[in-house]
Order: structure tokens, then C-alpha cells, then sequence
């Protein structure tokens, strides 16, 4: 893949992109959320369920008026949300869509979200949307490539973004590195930081052959701020990250795994299709709570059950 540069004029920013530390960068700890779909609404709105927060389509809410506003508006008076985008397309050598950004910017600055996420992955090219999440090409070309981009966002939009682990089916035979290399990479290079999203490592590692577990202990602590969980489909050779399903036990256990690395991160379940009751997927929020509780809960018990100095020789 040749990759294209935006000029400054075209990102209408008239100069270099700053670094960001200027920027606001808190990240605040928002629990146990469930993303934003319109089947919930009328649950939502009538009763008010005690979920911590909600994940929001980007795109569904960047319109200039109607129905999806004034659902919005009165879901954000309640709690808090964060935008998830997933037109960015942050790797593609198309240029970056300003109208998308300035459209983006206005429905951040109208609703405060936490914190604003997309994908690490192209979803256009030549001006054609494909509306899929395609992988890129582990390289350093492809690396600076998203990195320079990535600080022309962070720039535009005036605050750090997050960018998500995508689920693949396929490798470039030209990658000089595994997919953790190159995700910390643009995190640490661009100054951006990471939604990991568990199940898509889970699908990716099956897909792949690579240990799911290797991936979580190469991914920067401190890097993380997000987790998101969701179920896939198995089609025998491959598993299929359709976000249709319960996120099944070995998912959990992986999810697990993450949260005794990274510690206190806020998670979010995901559904797509398959939709069922809100409080089908507000219970795997929960579960999702009591497995971050009692990995705290024995660290808090491991950490205190040998007193410092004590002796026990006879």
C-alpha cells in the first residue's frame, strides 16, 4: 500500500501538529458500561437502569438535528458516554475527511464525552467507504504513516484519541512485526492512547495462531484506558467477530487475564445484532464488574496477608 500525506493547508491547521500536552488527557475510571443501541432507548429513558455509562456511535448522532439528538441529549443529562467512531479510517492513504472532523468536534463539544475512540484500521480508499474494518500492514512505513496522522487528528479535535485493536483475517506477508508491536508503537510514537478490545484479541490470536496472553504482556499498562468485550461467531476454520453472540467463557478468562495487568480500566460490552433485552447485556456488565472486583479484591488480600518485616523462620 503506498500511503498518501495531508498537506497543513489541507488540515486547515497552519502549522506542524504540537505535541498534546496542552491537551486535556484525564481519563477518568467510568466503570461498567453498554453501548448505545436504539433498540434500548425506551428502556433506558423509563427506567433508568443503573448502568455506569454508555458508548456511542459517532456517526449515528452526527446529524444536524432530529430524533437521535433529542434521544441523546436526555441519555447524556444521566450519564456519562464517550464516542465511538468507526469512519475515521485513520490508516487509509486517502485524506483525512475535515468535514468528518469538524462534524466530530461539534457533537464532542455539545455532549462532553469522556473521551472519543476509533479504529486502527483503513475503511476507504480512492473516496469509496467499504464499510469494514480492514487491517493494515505491520511496518515502520505504515507506522509513521498513522502516526502523523493520528497527531493531525488529535490536533484537530484538541484532545488525545483512543484507538481500537481491530479482529483480522489475514496477514501482509511483507509485516516486520507482530500486531502488539505495532499497536504500542503508534500509541507511543503518535501520543495516543488504547481501547483494547479483548474478544477481537481472542479471534485474532485463534485466527492466527499467536498466544492471546503474549499480546496482552506486550500492550503498555499505561497506554490502556478502555476494554471492550463482545461475542463472536465460530465458523469452524475461523472465528468471526460479529458481536451477535454472549461473550463466552474463554473470553472471560482472557478478560481476566487483562484486568490483572492493567488494573481498574473502564469495559464496555458491545452487541450488533442479535439484539436481545437491555438487561441481557447490562448483566454481562455486571459479570464483568464482579470479575474486576474480586481479581481487586484478592490483590487487596495478597498484598496485605504478610505484614512488613515479619519474620517466620522457627
Amino acid at each position: 500500500m503506498a500511503y498518501g500525506t495531508e498537506s497543513e493547508s489541507s488540515l486547515c491547521l497552519g502549522h506542524e501538529p504540537r505535541a498534546i500536552g496542552h491537551m486535556p488527557t484525564a481519563f477518568p475510571f467510568l466503570g461498567f458500561g453498554v453501548g448505545l443501541r436504539t433498540k434500548h432507548y425506551s428502556t433506558i429513558l423509563d427506567t433508568a437502569p443503573a448502568v455506569d455509562w454508555f458508548e456511542v456511535i459517532s456517526e449515528n448522532f452526527m446529524v444536524p438535528g432530529g430524533r437521535p439528538l433529542f434521544i441523546l441529549e436526555q441519555i447524556r443529562a444521566r450519564y456519562p458516554i464517550v464516542l465511538h467512531g468507526v469512519s475515521l479510517s485513520i490508516g487509509s492513504s486517502d485524506p483525512l475527511n475535515l468535514d468528518y472532523l469538524r462534524r466530530l468536534k461539534e457533537l464532542a463539544r455539545r455532549f462532553e464525552p469522556a473521551w472519543i475512540s476509533d479504529h486502527l484500521c483503513w475503511s476507504g480508499v480512492g473516496g469509496h467507504t467499504l464499510h469494514d474494518l480492514l487491517p493494515l500492514p505491520y511496518t515502520e512505513e505504515a507506522i509513521a504513516h498513522v502516526v502523523a496522522r493520528v497527531q493531525r487528528v488529535q490536533e484537530a479535535l484538541g484532545r488525545r484519541i483512543l484507538l481500537e485493536n481491530v479482529s483480522t483475517y489475514l496477514e501482509f506477508q511483507h509485516s516486520t512485526m507482530p500486531e502488539w508491536e505495532f499497536l504500542t508503537q503508534v500509541a507511543e510514537r503518535a501520543d495516543c492512547d488504547i481501547l483494547l478490545d479483548v474478544n477481537n484479541i481472542f479471534v485474532s490470536a485463534f485466527n492466527h495462531g499467536f498466544n492471546a496472553a503474549d499480546y496482552l504482556r506486550a500492550v503498555p499498562v499505561a497506554r490502556v484506558r478502555q476494554f471492550h468485550l463482545a461475542g463472536h461467531t465460530d465458523r469452524g476454520t475461523f472465528l468471526h467477530d460479529t458481536h451477535d453472540h454472549p461473550v463466552i467463557d474463554p473470553v472471560w478468562d482472557l478478560y481476566a487475564q487483562a484486568v490483572r495487568r492493567f488494573g481498574r480500566v473502564s469495559t464496555l460490552i458491545e452487541r450488533d445484532d442479535h439484539i436481545p433485552e437491555f438487561p441481557v447485556l447490562h448483566a454481562e456488565a455486571l459479570r464483568a464488574k464482579a470479575i474486576a472486583a474480586a481479581i481487586s479484591d484478592a490483590d487487596a488480600q495478597r498484598d496485605t496477608a504478610t505484614p512488613v518485616g515479619a519474620d517466620y523462620r522457627a
